[in-house]
Formats: C-alpha cells, sequence, structure tokens
C-alpha cells in the first residue's frame, strides 16, 4: 500500500500533512521531502508536516516541520492549526518549540504558541544588538521557534528584499522575513518571506513575530488583526507572556502516494 495524506492550509499557507504514528514514515531525504513539496511533480505545499507517537508527557501528536528545501523549521503556526483541526478535540502537540496547547470554538482553531524570544542569543543573531532596534533595515527580531526579522515598511518590498535578508549574516541560521504595514494600533498588513519557502500566501508564527515586535515599539496593541493575502489572523500577546493565534482552517483532500512513485523517489540522490 502506498502512504495516506492530508492536503490542509490556513490562509492559503499550505501543507502536506502525513500520519506516522500507526506506520512509521522514513523522510530521511532531503530530495524526498522537495520533491514531495514540488507543485508540479509532487503533491506541492508551503511546508510538509509528520505526526509520531509524542515522547513527552502531556503531548497527544509529536508534529515536525520541514521546508521544501528540505529544511527542518522548528515551528509552524497555521499548520499546528491545522494539525489541531485535523486531529479534532484540544490536542497538545509537542514541537521543537515546546508543548502547544490548542482549541477549537466557532469554526476557528487557536494555538497558544509559547513565548516569544528577545535575547539576541536566543533568536539566533550573529552579535549582540538591540533586538527591537537592529542595525538592518531598523528592523526588529524574535523567536517564535523560529528566527524572524520584521521589517515596518512596504509589503510590495518583500519579494525584492526576502532572498537577501533570509541568508544575511547577521542570522546565523537564517530569517524568516516579514514586511508589516501598521494600518492601526489594531491591524497589521503582512507579507512574509519564509525561510527554506521563499513567498507563502500567510504566515503564522511571521504574524504572531509581526504583532510582538511592533507592540514592543508601542505601534499597535497586545491584540490585533493580522491580515495577509488570504484572509487574518487574530494574534493576542497575552499578559503572561504567551502569544496566542486564532484563525480559519480548510481541509482540501486527502489521497495515497502511489508506491512506485515513492519508491523512484526514495531512491534518489540529492
Amino acid at each position: 500500500m502506498g502512504v495516506s495524506f492530508t492536503k490542509m492550509h490556513g490562509l492559503g499557507n499550505d501543507f502536506i500533512i502525513l500520519d506516522g504514528r500507526t506506520t512509521p514514515l522514513s523522510l530521511s531525504s532531503a530530495t524526498l521531502i522537495s520533491r514531495l513539496c514540488d507543485r508540479r511533480t509532487g503533491i506541492g505545499c508551503d511546508q510538509l508536516v509528520t505526526l509520531s507517537t509524542p515522547t513527552r508527557d502531556g503531548a497527544d501528536v509529536l508534529v515536525r516541520f520541514f521546508n521544501p528545501d528540505g529544511s527542518e523549521a522548528g515551528a509552524c503556526g497555521n499548520a499546528s492549526r491545522c494539525v489541531a483541526a485535523l486531529l479534532g478535540g484540544n490536542p497538545t502537540l509537542q514541537t521543537q518549540n515546546g508543548l502547544l496547547p490548542t482549541s477549537q470554538e466557532n469554526g476557528l482553531v487557536s494555538v497558544l504558541m509559547g513565548k516569544p524570544h528577545l535575547d539576541w542569543q536566543a533568536i539566533p543573531l550573529a552579535h549582540n544588538c538591540d533586538t527591537a532596534h537592529l542595525p538592518l533595515h531598523d528592523g526588529a527580531a524574535c523567536s517564535m521557534g523560529n528566527p524572524h526579522l520584521t521589517l515596518f515598511r512596504s509589503i510590495e518590498d518583500a519579494a525584492l528584499l526576502g532572498p537577501e535578508l533570509e541568508t544575511d549574516p547577521l542570522f546565523p541560521e537564517r530569517a524568516n522575513i516579514g514586511f508589516a504595514e501598521i494600518l492601526s494600533p489594531t491591524h497589521i498588513r503582512l507579507r512574509v518571506w519564509e525561510r527554506g519557502a521563499g513567498l507563502t500566501l500567510a504566515c503564522g508564527s511571521g504574524a504572531c513575530a509581526a504583532v510582538v515586535n511592533a507592540a514592543r515599539r508601542g505601534l499597535v496593541e497586545r491584540t490585533c488583526r493580522v491580515t495577509m493575502e488570504c484572509g487574518s489572523l487574530t494574534i493576542t500577546w497575552k499578559d503572561d507572556g504567551s502569544v496566542l493565534m486564532t484563525g480559519p482552517t480548510q481541509t482540501v483532500f486527502t489521497g495515497t502516494l502511489d508506491e512506485s512513485w515513492l519508491a523512484q523517489e526514495q531512491t534518489a540522490t540529492p
């Protein structure tokens, strides 16, 4: 038999979800991951997500996120919401960024993304500097389990500056680059160049980072609507320091990877 998958998206940020809790998955090849994510020769997605048996008490499922270039991401907010919607109920997700509680109400899915890391070493940056006012386009940086740079400028600059800034020497692990336009104290317009994925229609952790970084500068309140190309998320930077993200999800289709295609891809060399 082939490998079953579910295709989902959150505001156009789309994912392949593979459930390996009953049948272990072998995804050791970055080439295989890249070809699964390819929109012409594979299924196509912004990130590949795998589910497996958790290893920590209190978790319902272990979730891993992979970029189209085969690299692993530490966090993905929209994918976390999609996993919660797929599993149903209020599962707690085990991720590289810790345990993420989720909840669902009125067709919307929320995930508690944990506390942002604001110290330069935790983001990480290459050297000590003020993370609220970086010496790089006067941006602000934080980590939501993955490094984010937020620039307060036109979202039209994303395609031009994103590729260059993703690999800037200031970010030894590369970075997600958010372009945020402040529309009001409670409304941000955002576009994100994602590390290892390029421009995406939405980025959940990028939306969290944008609100955190804007609030640190006094540009917005701690609860904001973040509008991206296909809709909006509500982000709240809570008084206890954690960040709550709420928004819609959608299952697109389910299917099965053909055994012959999978076998061919598993034997391919990078």
